[in-house]
């Protein structure tokens, strides 16, 4: 009797997308998989958001809401309760703490190696783990070929993308300071060995979460110099609240993806005035808008995501991702006391001065800096980016981007829609290439579902209705 083959599943990107996709593989398939995760720079299972070394950084989601397992909701408070400095924390303590994000990433390379790097003999899944870049693929047959820049090759019948965020988009003036010490064009790669003398200065442009995290850690290193932030409004992130039970949005009977994006504005501001009246934060609004969002987002026409997108994004964001407490109350006090000065003006070009970089503003207004740092968030123009992969399979039709350009085009099941308008046989993907299709594909509460849903699609598990993860409010009641 012939034994069949294992199905070879590649999964290019190691993060906490492409992890659990692996992760779900194992734990669901009941037929032999031989999976590879190839994956650069960061550690596999980390990221670059779980792969920091610095403790002040912190989750920007409470304990209780970042289980790995949408079927599984409690599985990162039990995993807290295995380590001594938690075991004793009241419950309810525990589920509203913010947990340091190197810890979570404890959390997820012991995932890994529970599931990936130590099955029982009896398991019908095998992981190999590949240390570099996937820089091209070419279909053969039934499968594909995957090539790595340091020059070896992964074969595979299925592939899935989980490439995560892409680094900054250059600004103007940008590409001729690629070799100054005093920028940094990726903020993700370490600068700390860079900084001027206390006394110095420090330019962040951007103010959304990674400039939080630079001011955090400057703090934390006692670094004493002044700390410039520049963003087009200048707004920071929110911090999470105490809020109050608000039963009356959605209002009974309105399906908010039927009003489109004018209505759902108007019925949104509405509530937020109201919930102001009851001195209750606003913000409670776009939490109770989260289970909804996906939903609303793929029933908005083109016009409307690209009206939102470019109107409404910054405000979004500024109340959606908010940060814990804590943190918080260090930047305050960072902008108390002169430390952190926030500016509001759009960002028109950067250029050497001597061994300082000039960050020129609109209206005449200019920064310079000992350090200046991009932080400016994630380029989300798709067919802008930066990977030599994702440019191959471009030009190739084999990806396509979706109608917003903000990501790659794919079906409902993940499974990744071709040049030729056609489903394909190979790729799927997950994470933040789906922004265009989702909107909403970024934090944790609605990765693991992704990576549940995409492991079902590779193991022909269809669920039969489709239906969206219902996720916990993010404030603290």
């Amino acid at each position: 009797m012939t034994t069949a083959q294992p199905e070879q599943i590649a999964i290019i990107g190691g993060g906490f997308s492409g992890t659990m996709t692996a992760v779900n593989l194992a734990r669901l398939s009941r037929q032999p998989l031989e999976i590879t995760i190839i994956n650069q720079r960061r550690p596999t299972a980390r990221g670059v958001a779980y792969g920091t070394r610095r403790m002040e950084h912190l989750l920007n989601v409470a304990a209780r809401n970042m289980s790995a397992f949408p079927d599984l909701p409690d599985h990162f408070l039990q995993w807290l309760r295995t380590r001594s400095e938690y075991d004793m924390v009241p419950e309810m303590e525990l589920r509203e703490r913010f947990i340091p994000r190197m810890i979570y990433g404890d959390y997820l390379r012991g995932l890994m190696q529970q599931y990936l790097q130590s099955p029982m003999e009896s398991a019908p899944v095998r992981t190999t783990f590949v240390e570099g870049e996937a820089l091209d693929i070419t279909p053969n047959g039934d499968g594909a070929t995957i090539r790595l820049a340091v020059g070896g090759r992964v074969e595979a019948e299925r592939i899935v993308l989980a490439t995560g965020n892409e680094p900054p988009a250059g600004l103007p003036g940008s590409e001729a300071l690629q070799a100054h010490a005093a920028w940094v064009g990726n903020p993700w790669q370490g600068w700390e060995n860079r900084l001027p003398q206390s006394g110095g200065t420090v330019v962040l442009l951007g103010t959304g979460l990674t400039t939080v995290d630079a001011v955090i850690t400057l703090r934390s290193m006692g670094w004493q110099g002044v700390v410039h932030a520049v963003s087009r409004n200048g707004w920071l992130p929110h911090a999470h609240f105490r809020g109050i039970e608000y039963p009356d949005f959605p209002p009974p009977g309105i399906d908010l993806a039927d009003l489109g994006l004018k209505k759902l504005l108007e019925l949104m501001e509405q509530h937020c005035a109201r919930l102001r009246e009851l001195g209750a934060n606003p913000a409670i609004i776009v939490d109770k808008m989260r289970p909804h969002t996906q939903r609303v987002w793929q029933r908005f026409t083109l016009e409307e995501r690209l009206e939102f997108a470019q109107r409404h994004a910054a405000r979004w964001n500024v109340l959606r991702h908010r940060i814990a407490p804590e943190i918080h109350a260090q930047l305050t006090t960072a902008q108390l006391t002169g430390q952190l000065q926030v500016h509001a003006g759009r960002i028109e070009g950067v250029k050497a001065e001597g061994n300082r970089v000039r960050v020129q503003l609109s209206g005449g207004k200019a920064l310079t800096g000992d350090l200046v740092i991009n932080a400016t968030g994630p380029n989300t123009k798709f067919t802008a980016t930066s990977s030599v992969l994702l440019q191959n399979l471009l030009r190739r039709g084999l990806v396509t981007p979706d109608e917003t350009e903000m990501g790659v085009r794919v079906d409902a099941d993940h499974t990744i829609i071709g040049r030729d308008g056609e489903r394909s046989s190979l790729f799927l993907a997950l994470g933040p290439l789906l922004r265009g299709t989702r909107w909403e594909t970024i934090a944790v509460p609605e990765l693991r579902g992704q990576a549940r849903r995409t492991a079902e699609a590779l193991l022909d598990q269809p669920r039969p209705v489709a239906v969206e993860e219902p996720v916990m409010m993010e404030y603290m009641i």
